[in-house]
């Protein structure tokens, strides 16, 4: 018969204490937004464990230092040990593809506001599921940009970053503060994120109703979907945003 074989020995609890960056205190309980605080680990679980446990995405976390050194998220705490979790530097570069963008089904209006600029940003209109929108992340190499805390913190993502704010003005901000994306407006189609041409008015005039005709000569049309475009009576407002965009964060030749 065989011995059951003996419990390894177990892992002694860990008590470090935490500091999270007063950028990153809205994701952690009211009771760790104020300073210091101690923690208690089980002496196993990684550092990246740690912060996601104090309600913090990866996503959002910095620089980790431990005593004053930078450390990875593999660092396995051990006691008396002190962790500063510091947010994201701005602006936040993404190697290893071109910067381009993937926003969940919340986001439509940041999706076309990101268009508007020239910014290669894909919108799901219809809700396909955090395991979907995950995987297209990874399958496109696209930052995925949500406010779904959970979504974030699926391990599949290429890379992702957290929308601080619920109204699309500070939205936008936020995220060209955060990745500085070069601004080329009115080159790509707002409805379906494909690049713009020019269009000869002959060309789309099946496209157009008579009275677009007769006021407006100059047209641009989506290479992908075959919208057509034109500086309508909105357009006062779209070039508000652009212009306030660019004043702020730079135009085509920005890095």
């Amino acid at each position: 018969m065989t011995k059951p074989s003996a419990p390894g020995p177990s892992v002694a609890k860990q008590q470090i204490t935490v500091e999270v960056a007063s950028e990153l205190r809205l994701f952690v309980a009211h009771e760790r937004r104020q300073g210091v605080t101690a923690l208690v680990t089980d002496g196993v679980s990684t550092l990246g464990h740690v912060v996601e446990s104090l309600g913090v995405p990866l996503t959002e976390a910095g620089a980790l230092l431990v005593d004053g050194v930078v450390v990875p998220v593999s660092h396995v705490p051990r006691s008396g040990e002190h962790l500063v979790v510091r947010p994201v530097e701005r602006p936040q570069r993404v190697p290893g593809a071109p910067l381009r963008f993937l926003l969940d089904v919340h986001l439509g209006t940041l999706a076309r506001r990101l268009r508007l600029l020239g910014v290669d940003a894909a919108y799901e209109s219809e809700d396909i599921g955090d395991p979907a929108l995950a995987a297209l992340s990874a399958r496109e190499r696209r930052v995925m940009l949500s406010r779904d805390r959970g979504l974030l913190r699926r391990r599949e993502l290429w890379a992702g970053a957290y929308v601080y704010s619920d109204r699309p003005e500070e939205q936008l901000r936020d995220v060209l503060g955060r990745f500085a994306p070069v601004l080329v407006p009115w080159s790509r189609c707002t409805a379906c994120n494909g690049p713009l041409r020019e269009a000869d008015k002959d060309a789309v005039a099946d496209r157009l109703e008579h009275g677009t005709q007769a006021a407006y000569d100059v047209f641009a049309q989506c290479t992908v979907c075959e919208r057509v475009y034109w500086r309508g009576a909105h357009h006062g407002h779209l070039e508000a945003v652009v212009a306030d965009a660019v004043r702020e964060f730079g135009g085509p030749h920005a890095a």
